[in-house]
């Protein structure tokens, strides 16, 4: 795919990540899929969030509107909008929505969204 419109994709209502629940809905938007990598649009409502869990992949992640709190390993970070994190592959992370926030987030090398992303 060359182009994307957020318009037209349809969220998916996220129920775990790697097989781990969630404490809430998560909503994500898998924007599009390259060779080598994946752009979702994650919508974090307050106290929503990913727990702590470890992926094949490694994952950049953009704060573009509200605050969350990231914690990879042992280290916690408050990201605001323009902030970014990187998550490395293995490496526990979890990620929190503070506020109704946006996140953008790339992947890579590709992962296959439903290997993860329980829907």
């Amino acid at each position: 795919m060359i182009l994307s419109k957020s318009a037209d994709v349809k969220e998916l209502v996220v129920k775990s990540i790697e097989g781990k629940p969630m404490n809430g809905d998560l909503l994500v938007k898998p924007l599009t899929k390259g060779d080598e990598m994946t752009l979702l649009e994650i919508h974090y409502q307050p106290d929503v969030g990913a727990p702590l869990h470890v992926h094949s992949h490694e994952s950049l992640a953009y704060v573009v509107k509200g605050k969350v709190k990231m914690t990879v390993g042992r280290e916690v970070y408050i990201l605001g909008p323009g902030d970014v994190c990187r998550h490395p592959e293995g490496v526990p992370h979890g990620v929190e929505g503070l506020e109704e926030s946006i996140v953008v987030e790339i992947k890579s090398p590709a992962p296959d969204i439903a290997t993860f992303l329980g829907t």
